[in-house]
């Protein structure tokens, strides 16, 4: 069977199949098996039938042959010869991909292209009205045509304009558009056939394959507008006239391709019509109605001063540049003769926007509008008049701002000089005058003058050291001075400037700002800080650079030792302690070089001194917990950043705490149980154990000489059960989780499992002795659990705690300790956590706790649903979404309980699962309503956070869950609603608000079901 009788059979059903025969006939043409002859007399009968579509097909196969052939492969008659054959067969439809092919090689000359050309034009009406799956093709050879043999089709003149506008006319296919728009680009008569298509409103559909977007259309139609400067006579006007369309998008398309016209016409064409444009554009901006035409509005009055600014050195009034200005300059003055009217805003950004083009566009704009402006801030009197012209001088200094720092931004000439500098000594006095001058009720006009001044220090060269030493001291006295009313915010607006001096200048706030701050501080605390807060605060902001982050550590730490000497509130000391932690934190302290100094004055020095407070031998303000949890946060952080060596020998003294022989303090003993204040150094010892991370794996465990670590754990639980003050309670229970979880050894494993089968016989008591076992048992747990080791059997052991009579319920609550993040046993602080270790031991605990809830005694029940929300109270959404047909009938019946915490996390828990998956709810609204409307209901049984949440669940299920199935409930909901409308607490009756409107909006059933 002959290949082209083989690629008609295959031709309909399987395209691939029919086109890879086509390549085998090529391949035996390229080797000479047939001849170009022999394939055209194969084709017979078929390009002669009297069926289209055989013609059409057998023609295709010659087409697909012809571009499956390598470039070399057809001589220049072959060429010749096909491009006549398929021109003559254009009409049969398939001979467009071959002729695609013929343009692409070399030898396709002149007349080949010409004859192409016309027998495209010849059968436009018969090829334009067919598929567009046919007429891209088309179109796309056309392109190809203008892309390689433009000269050929450019000598036919008229005709090549008449043929292409009868080729393009009327499309509206995207993909086809694309083309035209490319093709129509180089042609300068057929403005009228690509503006027809503007503005272009296409939106496709949301299946489309070919991914063509509206924006796509848009930017290939506007540079096709904009090729040119022969179009500017018909595409200014028209585009002009587009203006006054009430649609945003049609006026953001036309000013978005003003813009591109004017960036790309000739500076003669664009300042020919900058006026014109002027006059139509002024309007979107001065009378903005929507911010985003706007901004559009002044980019396009920007591209046109950028096009006429082009190549310009000089400062003249007759340049193209200077004339577009001077109108807008004038326009934007008379704006400003009344500075509290609506457009003297707006024509204060148009100055601004144009001053930011180029140092010759921000000379003219200054010397036009500087003038008038100062001249009318002398001549009124009214603050809010004053605060205007303020403000549109705070924008040309943006101005001048942003030219700065434009990289590639030249001046005219080495001696061109900054037009601001003529008025400097003027703005500054000026400036100066508004902000320290002005009553301080006048808080919005102060706050313009300071960032008036505080531009005019970016401004690059352009106020002396001194000047801005000057508009430090102002700043300075306020941010230390409370006298006035509006403090608040000004103090804020000045902080945030000292900020933003301090990387440019460091050294002025190292010589005026610290020395007023420091002087600022007390020597001693006193009971009223307010002050002394406030400078802290400022002090803390300023820790941006390095330079200043290193003086301002040192002069805290003496001013901390110069107040540790005297009495007082320990408040001041806690302050002080806080603000080094605040500045530390934002240094990368492992390349700090002032690390060691750190470690000398802070770690070792300050720990030693609380220690020894610990037993009233030091700084009684070092032995408040507060004082020693801020040091102990510290001294880790510093610790973290040492290398292993000295991390093992910092550790090693974790309980003697840097404290000599011979001293007070004594390390902590098996022996006797200390007095709570000397308990109190337990916090340090913690923190210390926490940041030494890198020696964890080689830490000795020294207590008393011994080195055996379950003896170390036995001794720490003995601490952890008897002890009575709740925070040493926790940090000894921190301390014994780091010590199993970092340990990571069977050994350790199975010792700290001993000691959670039996926390009394580890620590040697007896059961009348121990406060409480229950957190020892759950924070070993956790440590385990963290890095997943003895899942099944810490689980089970914890879950069978809860059927304890005894400890059950304290057992219940411990449930939360294991998910909750600490910022002792963390990943910072060197602990093991595995990341899927919530999702492995929810999905052991959930299922476990739904089983033996059902067959627990009544009274041991609430346990089960108490445990259940401490685990969902941590664990993340998509965790306990995968258990939520065992969980919900548990959480509904967790509502009934009494513990308000349990009733605030359940509640959170339902209002997740009614957002993530509603269709879960809808069989349990009836109870699930009624719970959460009782919930909110009693003001003197349910907390804030209850009521407010059992609002926020019921304003869920609305436009979640199916209104069919919310209907019925309507009525009572909404009445059930009503007594919480009158709850004491404004944010629950504006939840209920929230929540009844929601319920209200749902359609009524139709009247007729």
């Amino acid at each position: 069977m002959a290949d082209i009788q083989r690629y008609l059979l295959k031709a309909d059903n399987d395209g691939t199949g029919a086109e890879q025969i086509a390549k085998g006939t090529a391949h035996k043409l390229q080797n000479e098996d047939i001849s170009l002859i022999e394939l055209v007399q194969s084709l017979g009968d078929y390009i002669n039938d009297e069926d289209f579509s055989i013609r059409s097909k057998a023609i295709t196969y010659l087409s697909q042959v012809i571009s499956a052939l390598p470039d070399n492969t057809l001589s220049r008659q072959q060429v010749q010869v096909l491009c006549q054959f398929l021109c003559d067969r254009i009409e049969d439809g398939g001979a467009v991909g071959g002729l695609r092919k013929l343009q692409s090689l070399g030898c396709f000359n002149r007349e080949m292209t010409v004859m192409t050309f016309r027998a495209l034009t010849e059968h436009f009406q018969d090829l334009m009205i067919r598929p567009y799956s046919q007429r891209l093709p088309i179109l796309e050879l056309l392109n190809d045509l203008m892309l390689k043999h433009r000269a050929a089709l450019k000598s036919l003149g008229d005709e090549a304009i008449v043929g292409i506008t009868d080729l393009v006319s009327g499309e509206k296919d995207p993909r086809s558009l694309m083309i035209i728009f490319s093709v129509l680009r180089v042609i300068m008569p057929l403005f009228d056939s690509v503006f027809c298509y503007f503005p272009i409103t296409f939106r496709p559909p949301p299946d489309d394959p070919f991914r063509i977007t509206a924006q796509d259309l848009k930017a290939r139609l506007r540079n096709c507008i904009s090729a040119s400067s022969l179009f500017a006579p018909f595409a200014f006007p028209q585009l002009i006239e587009k203006l006054d369309s009430t649609s945003s998008n049609v006026k953001k398309d036309v000013l978005q391709t003003l813009a591109a016209c004017a960036s790309s016409y000739s500076v003669g064409v664009v300042s020919n019509y900058s006026v014109t444009l002027w006059d139509s554009l002024k309007y979107e901006i001065l009378n903005v109605q929507e911010e985003d035409v706007a901004e559009d509005a002044l980019f396009a009055l920007q591209a046109i001063a950028t096009r006429l600014g082009k190549g310009i050195t000089s400062t003249g009034q007759t340049t193209h540049l200077a004339r577009y200005l001077r109108p807008i300059a004038k326009e934007c003055n008379e704006q400003l003769q009344a500075p509290q009217h609506k457009q003297a805003r707006p024509a204060g950004r148009i100055l601004c926007s144009l001053a930011t083009i180029s140092p010759i566009a921000q000379y003219l704009i200054v010397k036009a509008v500087v003038p008038p402006l100062l001249t009318l801030y002398q001549g009124t009197d009214k603050i809010a008049n004053q605060r205007a012209l303020l403000e549109v001088l705070v924008q040309l200094y943006d101005a001048a701002v942003a030219l700065g720092q434009t990289p590639d931004v030249s001046l005219p000439s080495p001696d061109f000089e900054n037009p601001l500098s003529l008025f400097k000594d003027r703005f500054f006095g000026l400036f100066s005058q508004a902000l320290m001058s002005t009553p301080s009720e006048e808080v919005s006009f102060r706050i313009v003058a300071l960032k008036g001044l505080l531009r005019l220090c970016h401004i690059p060269n352009y106020l002396q050291n001194g000047e801005v030493g000057l508009f430090v001291q102002y700043l300075d006295e306020i941010v230390l001075s409370a006298d006035s009313a509006g403090d608040d915010a000004v103090r804020t607006e000045a902080v945030l400037a000292l900020v933003e001096i301090s990387k440019l200048k460091p050294n002025l706030i190292v010589e005026i700002t610290f020395p007023a701050f420091m002087a600022k501080l007390p020597d001693q605390a006193t009971e009223q800080q307010t002050d002394t807060i406030l400078t802290l605060e400022g002090l803390a902001r300023l820790s941006v650079e390095r330079s200043i982050s290193d003086t301002m550590v040192r002069r805290l730490l003496s001013k901390l030792d110069t107040v540790l000497q005297t009495d007082g509130p320990a408040s001041y000391a806690q302050a002080l302690l806080s603000t080094i932690d605040y500045v530390l934190s934002r240094r990368e302290l492992s390349a700090d070089p002032n690390l060691l100094n750190y470690h000398e004055k802070i770690v070792l020095s300050l720990v030693r001194r609380a220690a020894m407070a610990s037993v009233g031998s030091g700084p009684p303000m070092l032995a408040e917990v507060l004082s020693l949890e801020i040091l102990g946060r510290l001294a880790a952080k510093i610790i973290g950043a040492l290398d292993e060596h000295m991390q093992r020998s910092i550790a090693i003294e974790r309980y003697k705490l840097f404290t000599k022989e011979g001293t007070s303090f004594s390390p902590i003993s098996y022996t006797h149980i200390p007095p709570e204040k000397r308990r109190l150094a337990m916090i340090l010892s913690t923190w210390i154990l926490a940041g030494a991370a890198k020696a964890a794996a080689t830490l000795p465990t020294v207590l008393d000489g011994e080195v055996d670590i379950r003896k170390l754990l036995d001794e720490l639980t003995r601490w952890a059960t008897i002890e009575s003050n709740p925070v040493i309670r926790l940090y000894i229970l921190r301390q014994i989780a780091l010590l199993v979880n970092r340990a990571s050894s069977p050994d350790v494993d199975s010792g700290a499992f001993a000691i959670m089968q039996d926390p009394l016989k580890a620590a040697q008591l007896e059961v009348d002795s121990a406060k409480d076992v229950t957190p020892v048992i759950f924070w070993i747990a956790k440590a385990l659990l963290l890095r997943l080791s003895r899942v099944e059997d810490v689980v089970g052991h914890i879950l069978g705690l809860l059927s304890d009579e005894v400890y059950g319920s304290t057992s219940a609550r411990g449930f939360r300790i294991l998910f909750t993040s600490d910022e002792v046993v963390s990943k910072k602080h060197g602990a093991a956590i595995r990341l899927l270790f919530k999702q492995r031991v929810f999905s052991i605990c959930a299922p476990r706790i739904a089983a033996e809830f059902k067959l627990a005694k009544a009274a041991l029940k609430p346990n089960y649903l108490v445990a259940l929300s401490g685990l969902l109270k941590d664990v993340p959404t998509n965790i306990m979404m995968m258990e939520i047909g065992t969980l919900l009938p548990l959480l509904l019946q967790s509502l009934d309980l009494p513990d308000q915490e349990v009733k605030a996390a359940t509640i959170e828990s339902l209002v997740t699962i009614s957002q993530e998956s509603p269709a879960a709810v809808e069989g349990h609204m009836s109870m699930l309503i009624n719970r959460l409307l009782l919930c909110a209901a009693d003001p003197k049984e349910n907390t804030v956070n209850v009521r407010q949440s059992a609002m926020r669940c019921l304003r869920a299920f609305p436009g979640r869950v199916k209104e069919s199935v919310l209907l019925p409930f309507r009525s009572a909901t909404v009445r059930g609603i009503l007594p919480v409308l009158d709850d004491p607490k404004r944010h629950v009756r504006k939840a209920a608000v929230e929540c009844r409107a929601a319920w209200l909006n749902m359609d009524e059933p139709d009247a007729e079901n």
